[in-house]
């Protein structure tokens, strides 16, 4: 199996959402669904922030419209609950908001000597499902955190300062303080 295409491949298209999927396979316009790469949306103590003990709430939002890939929400996850966690032990909340609905597909060439019998190239262009990605709005929220200490914010902005090049959109981080 080969590795993923280039998100620009992707990303910054303008697209319509492709997501049929029927519980009868002859009326669905997508046959296989690629499996959920993200493996948890919420995460840490979500009863904190209902008592109010997290003050410290930072929103991650997307500046431009664009198609964010399962994998790439998964990476910067797992990167932020990873710090979270090593730094807050259970102290904090942490919430992935979009989900991915969108199947890419991709249709696949061959290349090298001998792989022009084997292909149909434009002829039959549709592609196979090859993942998920979720397609944000301009202002469009992708992460939720709430932390308690004022310590733990000034970790959190260098946190999200990180996972910028993980994302394939200018993001903007807004920082609340709720009393």
């Amino acid at each position: 199996m080969t590795g993923l295409r280039k998100a620009s491949a992707y990303s910054k298209r303008k697209v319509v959402p492709f997501t049929r999927v029927s519980k009868k396979k002859q009326k669905s316009y997508i046959k296989t669904i690629p499996p959920q790469k993200i493996v948890k949306f919420t995460m840490g103590k979500e009863s904190l922030l209902n008592e109010k003990k997290l003050p410290y709430q930072f929103t991650v939002f997307s500046k431009e419209k664009v198609q964010v890939r399962h994998n790439s929400l998964e990476a910067c996850r797992q990167y932020i609950n990873k710090k979270l966690e090593k730094e807050l032990g259970n102290q904090y909340v942490f919430k992935v908001i979009p989900f991915p609905h969108h199947i890419q597909r991709e249709n696949k060439m061959l290349t090298g000597a001998g792989a022009d019998r084997m292909q149909t190239g434009m002829q039959l262009a549709y592609g196979r499902s090859s993942g998920k990605a979720a397609i944000l709005k301009p202002n469009s929220k992708i992460f939720f955190i709430a932390v308690s200490t004022k310590k733990a914010a000034v970790l959190l902005r260098a946190v999200l300062r990180q996972i910028k090049s993980k994302l394939p959109c200018k993001t903007r981080i807004i920082e609340e303080i709720k009393k």
